[in-house]
């Protein structure tokens, strides 16, 4: 029987399981932070508590990247009172709309109010103060701060 007409295992046709990545540069967190990552990965093991066979493989791969997280974490110095840093909400306005966000760390981020410090928007927002007009995507005066609290 030629090669061609032989049934492989299925296994060879999987795809391959890496480990979930991890962002480059320091593990940036608000003060907030490392409890927030410490009960992402309690979560998780308890969820792997309650598994068996192989479907603790993927929760084990997402436990490994939580606890790199949690021992990686390093708390952002808190920035100027008036300027925008990580741990800083920002109220400003962007194209006619007027929005407020939480700059935070990567992980503590959600597509709403809280954004990671290396989101474009963040890095446009960082150093910022009210009344400041900032550049973004390709106009000098995209964004103009309205108001600036740090938490």
């Amino acid at each position: 029987m030629s090669v061609a007409f032989r049934r492989e295992s299925d296994e060879e046709h999987l795809e391959p399981k890496f480990e979930l990545p991890i962002p480059p540069g320091p593990n940036l967190v608000t003060a907030a932070g490392p409890a927030l990552l410490a009960a992402r990965a309690a979560a998780i093991e308890a969820q792997l508590a309650a598994t068996e066979g192989e479907a603790r493989d993927p929760l084990l791969r997402e436990l490994r990247y939580w606890r790199t997280r949690v021992a990686t974490a390093v708390i952002a110095p808190a920035p100027a009172p008036d300027e925008a840093g990580i741990g800083s909400t920002v109220t400003f306005r962007l194209n006619g709309a007027t929005r407020t966000i939480t700059i935070v760390g990567h992980d503590e981020a959600d597509a709403d109010a809280r954004i990671a410090y290396a989101a474009p928007l963040a890095r446009a927002l960082m150093g910022a103060g009210a009344g400041d007009w900032l550049p973004f995507q390709g106009r000098d005066d995209a964004i103009q701060v309205l108001d600036v609290e740090r938490r």
